[in-house]
């Protein structure tokens, strides 16, 4: 089967409490009777302005039936929010985001500064599940920051919480470990956690350097959140990246966190309990 084809046509069967990576960031997350949908990308491969994408999604947007909530970590690049993702995002029932791209996503999208927290009542009965907004650097801590104090763009990452359930973190496209030291200090007791990978580099951009984690500050800021579970995403799919899986999986059996990793094949659940 051809790396573009995905490899599951039929409907993606709820979870208890687990996630996938379907490819690039786009992850899906059962918990708490909720669907959530982190990053949407849905298109097929080829090129995204300075970007190219180089492998289509496990599983097709269709084939995730009823979605509650989508994740927006960011839509100012492609490889995080494509074309059918906008369009998947803007058709859901609510799009959780940065507040500079919420008046961008329609209606139903909220911005969460960091730190703010959104209530999503779950269909288990459990009472509701928290969304925290907190804090990414996508790009080195030295670099360049706009009025708001970004630097790349703005970018946040997602703490969700609840009765009964693991505490999860979101990592969106986080290159810093100092912002991971604050969460993990602000929010103990992170459970799971879902860390962008890849140490994205962009021609230009920062002399070079990576606006995302490499496989050893993925494996740091496991250690630093003491996470029992850490399930990699968006480390392939892009040309973009300059690491891939074996960097990952090579980072963590140095530090003797192996584990923790949960790499399966995109499209296949990893557990979020520990």
């Amino acid at each position: 089967m051809p790396a573009s084809a995905p490899t599951h046509h039929h409907r993606l069967p709820r979870q208890d409490c687990a996630a996938t990576v379907l490819g690039g960031p786009t992850t899906v997350i059962d918990v708490g009777g909720l669907r959530i949908v982190v990053d949407p990308t849905f298109d097929d491969p080829g090129p995204h302005g300075y970007l190219t994408k180089t492998r289509g999604p496990a599983v097709r947007e269709d084939a995730l039936g009823p979605v509650e909530v989508v994740l927006v970590s960011h839509d100012a690049h492609p490889d995080n929010l494509d074309d059918r993702g906008r369009a998947f995002a803007m058709a859901a029932p609510r799009v959780l985001t940065v507040p500079g791209a919420a008046g961008r996503l329609g209606p139903r999208a909220v911005g969460l500064p960091a730190w703010t927290a959104f209530a999503v009542p779950r269909p288990d009965g459990g009472g509701e599940l928290t969304v925290l907004a907190v804090p990414a650097v996508h790009g080195p801590e030295d670099g360049e920051r706009d009025a708001d104090g970004n630097v790349n763009c703005e970018v946040t990452g997602f703490v969700l919480s609840g009765q009964g359930v693991p505490t999860v973190y979101v990592s969106g496209d986080n290159a810093s470990i100092r912002a991971v030291a604050e969460i993990a200090r602000r929010v103990p007791g992170i459970d799971a956690a879902v860390l962008n990978a890849g140490a994205a580099r962009v021609p230009g951009k920062f002399r070079g350097r990576p606006v995302s984690m490499n496989g050893h500050r993925v494996a740091a800021a496991a250690a630093i959140l003491g996470a029992r579970v850490v399930v990699p995403a968006h480390y392939d799919g892009w040309t973009h990246f300059s690491q891939g899986r074996a960097e990952v999986e090579t980072a963590f059996d140095e530090a003797g966190l192996a584990a923790l990793l949960r790499l399966t094949e995109h499209g296949s659940w990893s557990s979020l309990r520990g």
